[in-house]
């Protein structure tokens, strides 16, 4: 029984050695890979190779944080613009609606001229007519006052007087009565046709004015429509520029984090193996210290069963 109880430990022993000797092999060459790894210029261009594309991305991200400052104060100066030209074209609306008051109101004195006019012709038209009524009127008194002037020479002459005894006074008077009222007639009407006449001037010149105040407020109003259509393209195409500004601001900060999301995947990944390697390591180191421990207590038991076989011998 001892014998084949040594024979299975030493089969046991040769199997633990065998084990242990195989682990120390590997274990060997995971150190040698490891130290390879440490000292081999290959880890180090890795290593250097992703701190230096760390870097570059560090400087990248600082360039995109340059570029968004200064795109947002891109931004602000275009709010600026936008809002000035908003502001101005607000007040050139102002100016175009005082200029469309200005325009109605010059509409409405060119209407009231033009009706004071239409009166004052009227009212000419009228005086005329009654001048004409007044000299046919005066035409057909002086035919009839002729009438009775010769009735009256007639009858002078059938009654064979003396023309010096005899003196048409009524006659005289009366003519002259009559020549004071038309010359008063003409008088009045010269003074009533100066008046129209000046007040027809003072119209035309007021209508004039008026026209001249429109064509100017006519022309002000398209230099301010085509002011204005030039600033809302500007702010169409600052609008369009911002709005491209943005997208690409947008699409750059979606690349850089798509780089550091990958970049924090793969230091991830690199921890992961790292503590793999570790805890490998430590069950190794572990294996290897219970390997140890039942090796040494397999020699002292060896060294006990020696020492017995050779007892009795002695």
């Amino acid at each position: 029984e001892e014998s084949l109880q040594m024979w299975d430990l030493n089969k046991r022993l040769e199997a633990y050695l065998a084990r242990v000797k195989f682990l120390e092999e590997e274990n060997e060459v995971l150190r040698a890979e490891i130290q390879s790894a440490k000292s081999s210029p290959a880890g180090d261009s890795r290593r250097v190779k992703y701190e230096e594309e760390l870097r570059a991305l560090r400087d990248a991200l600082d360039h995109a944080f340059r570029e968004k400052c200064t795109a947002e104060l891109a931004r602000d100066n275009l709010y600026e613009e936008v809002q000035q030209v908003k502001s101005r074209c607000q007040k050139e609306q102002a100016a175009r609606e005082e200029a469309k008051k200005q325009l109605s109101l010059s509409r409405k004195e060119l209407e009231e001229e033009r009706r004071a006019q239409i009166w004052l012709k009227e009212r000419a038209v009228q005086l005329e007519k009654e001048v004409e009524a007044l000299l046919e009127v005066h035409e057909e008194e002086k035919a009839g006052l002729d009438q009775e002037i010769t009735n009256f020479s007639h009858s002078l002459e059938s009654f064979r007087c003396a023309p010096v005894a005899f003196q048409p006074v009524e006659v005289e008077d009366y003519s002259k009565r009559l020549s004071e009222i038309w010359k008063g007639a003409v008088e009045t009407y010269k003074t009533e046709v100066s008046q129209l006449e000046s007040s027809l001037c003072q119209a035309k010149e007021n209508l004039w004015k008026v026209v001249e105040n429109n064509q100017q407020s006519q022309l002000q109003l398209q230099h301010l429509e085509k002011d204005l259509v030039g600033l809302k393209a500007r702010k169409e195409m600052l609008e369009e520029s911002l709005a491209q500004q943005w997208q690409e601001q947008r699409g750059e900060a979606e690349k850089f984090q798509l780089a550091m999301e990958a970049l924090e995947q793969e230091q991830q990944s690199l921890r992961v193996q790292i503590a793999r390697v570790l805890e490998d390591r430590q069950q190794l180191m572990h294996l290897k210290m219970s390997l140890s421990l039942e090796v040494a207590t397999y020699r002292t038991l060896l060294e006990a069963e020696s020492t017995r076989l050779q007892m009795p011998a002695g």
